[in-house]
Protein backbone atom coordinates (compact mmCIF):
# COMPACT_ATOMS: atom_id res chain seq x y z
CA UNK A 1 0.00 0.00 0.00
CA UNK A 2 1.78 2.71 -0.94
CA UNK A 3 2.12 6.62 1.58
CA UNK A 4 0.56 9.32 1.29
CA UNK A 5 2.53 12.17 -0.22
CA UNK A 6 1.26 15.89 -2.08
CA UNK A 7 -1.80 14.87 -3.96
CA UNK A 8 -2.46 17.16 -7.04
CA UNK A 9 -6.25 16.33 -8.77
CA UNK A 10 -7.70 16.81 -12.04
CA UNK A 11 -10.38 19.60 -11.84
CA UNK A 12 -13.82 19.50 -12.28
CA UNK A 13 -15.50 21.94 -14.73
CA UNK A 14 -18.77 23.25 -14.56
CA UNK A 15 -20.69 25.39 -16.89
CA UNK A 16 -23.47 28.20 -15.91
CA UNK A 17 -24.76 31.24 -17.48
CA UNK A 18 -22.63 33.42 -15.76
CA UNK A 19 -19.44 31.37 -16.75
CA UNK A 20 -16.62 32.77 -19.01
CA UNK A 21 -13.27 32.09 -20.20
CA UNK A 22 -10.96 33.42 -17.49
CA UNK A 23 -10.42 29.64 -16.25
CA UNK A 24 -7.76 29.64 -19.10
CA UNK A 25 -7.03 32.99 -19.92
CA UNK A 26 -6.19 34.14 -16.52
CA UNK A 27 -5.31 30.31 -15.05
CA UNK A 28 -4.21 28.49 -18.02
CA UNK A 29 -6.68 25.78 -17.34
CA UNK A 30 -7.45 23.71 -20.58
CA UNK A 31 -11.25 24.40 -20.93
CA UNK A 32 -12.92 23.64 -24.01
CA UNK A 33 -14.14 26.36 -26.50
CA UNK A 34 -17.53 27.70 -25.15
CA UNK A 35 -17.71 30.90 -23.07
CA UNK A 36 -19.31 30.03 -20.34
CA UNK A 37 -16.88 28.03 -17.88
CA UNK A 38 -17.99 29.11 -14.43
CA UNK A 39 -16.07 27.08 -11.87
CA UNK A 40 -13.21 24.76 -11.49
CA UNK A 41 -13.74 22.27 -8.30
CA UNK A 42 -10.11 21.60 -7.06
CA UNK A 43 -10.49 19.81 -4.17
CA UNK A 44 -14.15 17.99 -3.88
CA UNK A 45 -15.51 14.92 -2.00
CA UNK A 46 -19.18 15.29 -1.96
CA UNK A 47 -22.03 12.82 -3.66
CA UNK A 48 -20.95 11.89 -6.99
CA UNK A 49 -18.34 14.87 -7.22
CA UNK A 50 -15.57 13.40 -6.75
CA UNK A 51 -11.39 14.82 -7.42
CA UNK A 52 -9.33 12.28 -8.51
CA UNK A 53 -5.41 12.09 -8.33
CA UNK A 54 -3.53 13.32 -10.95
CA UNK A 55 0.25 12.09 -10.60
CA UNK A 56 1.47 9.18 -8.65
CA UNK A 57 1.24 5.48 -7.26
CA UNK A 58 -2.33 6.83 -6.27
CA UNK A 59 -2.77 8.07 -9.76
CA UNK A 60 -6.69 7.38 -10.35
CA UNK A 61 -7.99 7.30 -6.90
CA UNK A 62 -10.89 9.24 -5.59
CA UNK A 63 -10.73 11.94 -2.72
CA UNK A 64 -13.35 9.86 -0.92
CA UNK A 65 -10.96 6.43 -1.55
CA UNK A 66 -8.21 8.32 -0.26
CA UNK A 67 -10.38 9.48 3.15
CA UNK A 68 -11.80 5.41 3.12
CA UNK A 69 -7.94 3.75 2.88
CA UNK A 70 -5.90 6.74 4.30
CA UNK A 71 -8.02 8.44 6.95
CA UNK A 72 -5.58 8.70 9.99
CA UNK A 73 -2.65 9.43 7.57
CA UNK A 74 -4.64 12.73 5.94
CA UNK A 75 -6.14 14.15 8.74
CA UNK A 76 -3.92 13.27 11.41
CA UNK A 77 -4.02 14.42 14.82
CA UNK A 78 -7.92 15.49 13.82
CA UNK A 79 -10.77 12.89 14.49
CA UNK A 80 -11.31 10.53 11.16
CA UNK A 81 -14.28 11.83 8.81
CA UNK A 82 -16.54 9.91 6.52
CA UNK A 83 -15.58 12.29 3.46
CA UNK A 84 -13.25 15.22 2.81
CA UNK A 85 -14.98 17.86 4.72
CA UNK A 86 -13.47 21.18 2.60
CA UNK A 87 -14.16 21.98 -0.69
CA UNK A 88 -11.83 24.32 -2.79
CA UNK A 89 -12.71 25.67 -6.08
CA UNK A 90 -11.77 28.64 -8.27
CA UNK A 91 -14.89 31.25 -9.61
CA UNK A 92 -15.31 32.74 -13.27
CA UNK A 93 -18.12 35.98 -12.58
CA UNK A 94 -18.39 36.79 -16.00
CA UNK A 95 -22.59 38.11 -14.90
CA UNK A 96 -23.41 38.39 -11.87
CA UNK A 97 -24.96 34.97 -9.81
CA UNK A 98 -27.83 34.83 -8.31
CA UNK A 99 -28.79 35.84 -4.98
CA UNK A 100 -28.77 33.10 -2.65
CA UNK A 101 -28.22 31.50 0.87
CA UNK A 102 -26.90 28.51 2.24
CA UNK A 103 -28.78 26.52 5.05
CA UNK A 104 -25.95 26.02 8.49
CA UNK A 105 -25.23 22.32 9.63
CA UNK A 106 -28.32 21.56 11.66
CA UNK A 107 -30.65 22.74 8.77
CA UNK A 108 -28.64 21.08 5.98
CA UNK A 109 -29.02 17.69 8.37
CA UNK A 110 -32.39 17.81 7.92
CA UNK A 111 -32.34 17.64 4.13
CA UNK A 112 -32.82 13.93 2.69
CA UNK A 113 -30.83 13.29 1.48
CA UNK A 114 -28.59 15.02 3.89
CA UNK A 115 -25.94 17.53 3.49
CA UNK A 116 -23.63 19.77 5.30
CA UNK A 117 -23.80 23.37 5.76
CA UNK A 118 -22.33 26.01 4.12
CA UNK A 119 -20.25 28.45 5.49
CA UNK A 120 -17.59 29.78 2.56
CA UNK A 121 -15.19 32.15 2.44
CA UNK A 122 -13.88 34.47 -1.18
CA UNK A 123 -10.66 35.56 -1.91
CA UNK A 124 -10.71 38.26 -4.43
CA UNK A 125 -7.84 37.48 -7.33
CA UNK A 126 -9.07 39.87 -9.90
CA UNK A 127 -11.53 42.57 -10.42
CA UNK A 128 -12.92 44.48 -12.91
CA UNK A 129 -13.36 48.48 -12.54
CA UNK A 130 -16.83 48.70 -11.04
CA UNK A 131 -17.49 45.23 -9.89
CA UNK A 132 -19.76 44.20 -7.13
CA UNK A 133 -20.08 42.15 -3.83
CA UNK A 134 -23.33 42.14 -2.75
CA UNK A 135 -23.05 40.39 1.15
CA UNK A 136 -25.40 40.29 3.91
CA UNK A 137 -28.76 42.45 4.38
CA UNK A 138 -28.87 46.39 4.73
CA UNK A 139 -29.13 47.36 8.19
CA UNK A 140 -32.43 47.71 9.15
CA UNK A 141 -33.62 45.13 6.63
CA UNK A 142 -35.51 42.06 8.08
CA UNK A 143 -37.86 40.16 6.86
CA UNK A 144 -40.79 41.79 5.85
CA UNK A 145 -39.16 44.18 3.69
CA UNK A 146 -36.84 41.19 1.91
CA UNK A 147 -40.81 39.89 1.02
CA UNK A 148 -41.64 43.42 0.09
CA UNK A 149 -38.97 43.30 -2.38
CA UNK A 150 -38.67 40.45 -3.73
CA UNK A 151 -42.26 41.04 -4.71
CA UNK A 152 -41.67 43.91 -6.70
CA UNK A 153 -38.32 42.46 -8.16
CA UNK A 154 -36.10 44.63 -6.54
CA UNK A 155 -33.93 42.15 -3.80
CA UNK A 156 -30.93 44.08 -4.80
CA UNK A 157 -32.42 47.29 -2.64
CA UNK A 158 -31.86 45.11 0.55
CA UNK A 159 -28.60 44.05 -0.15
CA UNK A 160 -25.38 45.57 1.09
CA UNK A 161 -23.11 45.85 -1.48
CA UNK A 162 -19.37 47.21 -1.76
CA UNK A 163 -16.81 47.23 -4.91
CA UNK A 164 -13.61 44.81 -4.14
CA UNK A 165 -10.29 44.81 -4.72
CA UNK A 166 -7.78 41.84 -5.31
CA UNK A 167 -6.29 40.57 -2.32
CA UNK A 168 -9.57 41.31 -0.43
CA UNK A 169 -11.35 37.94 1.46
CA UNK A 170 -15.14 37.75 2.53
CA UNK A 171 -16.32 35.24 5.12
CA UNK A 172 -19.84 34.37 4.80
CA UNK A 173 -21.06 32.19 7.43
CA UNK A 174 -24.16 29.83 6.47
CA UNK A 175 -27.27 31.90 6.68
CA UNK A 176 -25.70 35.13 4.73
CA UNK A 177 -27.75 36.77 1.47
CA UNK A 178 -25.49 37.21 -1.07
CA UNK A 179 -24.18 37.39 -4.52
CA UNK A 180 -21.36 37.70 -6.87
CA UNK A 181 -21.39 40.52 -8.91
CA UNK A 182 -20.36 40.31 -12.98
CA UNK A 183 -15.73 40.69 -13.49
CA UNK A 184 -14.32 38.80 -10.67
CA UNK A 185 -12.63 36.02 -10.36
CA UNK A 186 -12.26 34.60 -7.29
CA UNK A 187 -10.94 31.54 -5.29
CA UNK A 188 -13.63 30.25 -3.17
CA UNK A 189 -13.07 27.72 0.14
CA UNK A 190 -15.95 26.36 1.75
CA UNK A 191 -17.76 23.11 3.61
CA UNK A 192 -18.36 20.37 1.45
CA UNK A 193 -21.79 21.00 0.55
CA UNK A 194 -23.95 21.44 -2.18
CA UNK A 195 -27.28 23.24 -1.26
CA UNK A 196 -27.90 26.59 -2.63
CA UNK A 197 -31.10 28.23 -2.57
CA UNK A 198 -31.53 30.90 -5.31
CA UNK A 199 -34.06 33.85 -3.76
CA UNK A 200 -33.75 36.12 -7.11
CA UNK A 201 -31.93 35.72 -10.36
CA UNK A 202 -31.87 39.49 -11.52
CA UNK A 203 -35.05 38.92 -13.25
CA UNK A 204 -33.24 37.21 -16.25
CA UNK A 205 -33.82 33.83 -18.28
CA UNK A 206 -31.74 30.81 -18.73
CA UNK A 207 -30.47 29.06 -21.64
CA UNK A 208 -33.82 27.21 -22.44
CA UNK A 209 -35.46 30.77 -22.76
CA UNK A 210 -37.31 30.52 -19.24
CA UNK A 211 -36.56 31.98 -16.15
CA UNK A 212 -34.46 29.47 -13.52
CA UNK A 213 -35.91 27.85 -10.72
CA UNK A 214 -36.02 30.26 -7.60
CA UNK A 215 -36.19 28.58 -3.90
CA UNK A 216 -37.99 31.40 -2.26
CA UNK A 217 -39.61 29.57 1.04
CA UNK A 218 -36.51 27.90 1.67
CA UNK A 219 -34.48 30.83 1.60
CA UNK A 220 -36.42 32.68 3.70
CA UNK A 221 -36.33 30.07 6.11
CA UNK A 222 -32.60 29.80 6.77
CA UNK A 223 -31.66 33.42 5.85
CA UNK A 224 -30.08 34.85 9.53
CA UNK A 225 -32.24 37.73 9.69
CA UNK A 226 -30.00 38.98 12.57
CA UNK A 227 -26.82 39.33 10.76
CA UNK A 228 -26.05 43.02 8.83
CA UNK A 229 -23.87 43.68 6.34
CA UNK A 230 -20.47 41.54 5.38
CA UNK A 231 -16.84 43.37 4.94
CA UNK A 232 -13.68 41.90 3.74
CA UNK A 233 -12.01 40.53 6.70
CA UNK A 234 -9.21 42.56 8.31
CA UNK A 235 -5.77 40.48 7.30
CA UNK A 236 -4.04 40.02 10.92
CA UNK A 237 -0.03 38.87 10.85
CA UNK A 238 1.13 35.71 12.16
CA UNK A 239 4.18 34.47 14.36
CA UNK A 240 5.57 33.44 10.73
CA UNK A 241 6.61 36.36 8.62
CA UNK A 242 5.86 35.79 5.42
CA UNK A 243 2.14 34.56 6.55
CA UNK A 244 -0.89 36.73 6.93
CA UNK A 245 -4.04 35.32 8.58
CA UNK A 246 -7.05 36.13 6.18
CA UNK A 247 -9.51 34.76 8.38
CA UNK A 248 -10.33 32.31 10.59
CA UNK A 249 -13.68 30.19 11.73
CA UNK A 250 -14.23 27.22 13.10
CA UNK A 251 -15.14 25.84 9.47
CA UNK A 252 -11.48 26.29 8.19
CA UNK A 253 -8.48 28.98 8.38
CA UNK A 254 -7.27 31.14 5.50
CA UNK A 255 -3.78 32.08 5.43
CA UNK A 256 -1.50 33.80 2.77
CA UNK A 257 1.53 32.83 2.17
CA UNK A 258 4.76 35.09 0.13
CA UNK A 259 7.42 32.95 0.00
CA UNK A 260 10.62 34.52 -1.85
CA UNK A 261 12.63 31.31 -0.41
CA UNK A 262 12.24 27.51 0.42
CA UNK A 263 9.89 27.38 3.06
CA UNK A 264 8.71 24.63 4.63
CA UNK A 265 4.71 24.38 4.91
CA UNK A 266 1.92 21.88 6.83
CA UNK A 267 3.50 19.48 9.73
CA UNK A 268 1.16 20.54 12.25
CA UNK A 269 -0.52 17.52 12.44
CA UNK A 270 -3.45 19.01 10.06
CA UNK A 271 -4.13 18.27 5.79
CA UNK A 272 -3.34 21.75 4.00
CA UNK A 273 -4.57 22.93 0.86
CA UNK A 274 -2.29 24.40 -0.80
CA UNK A 275 -3.59 26.85 -4.28
CA UNK A 276 -1.20 29.16 -5.88
CA UNK A 277 -2.40 32.46 -6.84
CA UNK A 278 0.72 34.15 -8.09
CA UNK A 279 4.11 32.77 -9.52
CA UNK A 280 4.81 28.84 -9.14
CA UNK A 281 6.83 26.63 -6.69
CA UNK A 282 7.87 23.46 -6.75
CA UNK A 283 7.00 20.94 -4.01
CA UNK A 284 8.75 18.15 -2.58
CA UNK A 285 7.54 14.58 -2.84
CA UNK A 286 5.71 15.87 -5.72
CA UNK A 287 5.30 12.92 -8.30
CA UNK A 288 3.76 14.91 -11.22
CA UNK A 289 7.42 16.40 -11.90
CA UNK A 290 6.99 20.09 -12.87
CA UNK A 291 6.16 23.05 -10.84
CA UNK A 292 2.71 23.82 -9.44
CA UNK A 293 1.88 26.91 -10.97
CA UNK A 294 -0.76 29.99 -10.63
CA UNK A 295 -4.28 28.11 -10.83
CA UNK A 296 -2.97 24.91 -9.46
CA UNK A 297 -3.43 23.34 -6.13
CA UNK A 298 -2.23 20.45 -3.72
CA UNK A 299 -3.34 18.48 -0.89
CA UNK A 300 -0.54 17.90 1.31
CA UNK A 301 -1.59 14.70 4.20
CA UNK A 302 -1.08 15.06 7.65
CA UNK A 303 1.70 12.31 6.99
CA UNK A 304 3.20 14.33 4.65
CA UNK A 305 5.08 16.43 7.73
CA UNK A 306 6.40 20.04 6.89
CA UNK A 307 6.79 19.82 3.03
CA UNK A 308 9.52 21.92 1.03
CA UNK A 309 8.08 24.75 -1.47
CA UNK A 310 10.62 26.48 -3.21
CA UNK A 311 9.17 29.61 -5.28
CA UNK A 312 10.19 30.90 -8.58
CA UNK A 313 11.63 34.15 -8.52
CA UNK A 314 11.23 36.43 -7.52
CA UNK A 315 8.54 34.77 -5.31
CA UNK A 316 5.08 33.06 -5.32
CA UNK A 317 2.24 34.09 -3.44
CA UNK A 318 0.37 30.66 -2.22
CA UNK A 319 -3.58 30.23 0.12
CA UNK A 320 -3.12 27.98 2.86
CA UNK A 321 -6.15 26.71 4.02
CA UNK A 322 -6.65 23.83 7.19
CA UNK A 323 -8.93 23.45 9.84
CA UNK A 324 -9.00 24.97 12.87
Amino acid sequence: MPALYPLRFEPIFRRYIWGGRRLATVLDKSIGSESDYAESWEVVDHHSENSRVAAGPLGGSSLNEIVGRFGAELFGSQPPLARFPLLFKFLDANAPLSVQVHPNDAQAARLSPSDAGKTEAWIILTAEPGSVIYAGLKRGFGRAALEREIARGTVELCLNRFEPKAGDCILLPAGTLHAIGAGLLIAEIQQSSDTTYRLFDWNRVGPDGNPRPLHVREALDVIDFERGPIAPTVPMPTDRQYVTRLTACDKFVVDRCEIALPREIAGDGRFHILSVIEGSVTVDGDPSGRPLPMGETILLPAAAGPVRFEPTPPKAVLLDIYLP
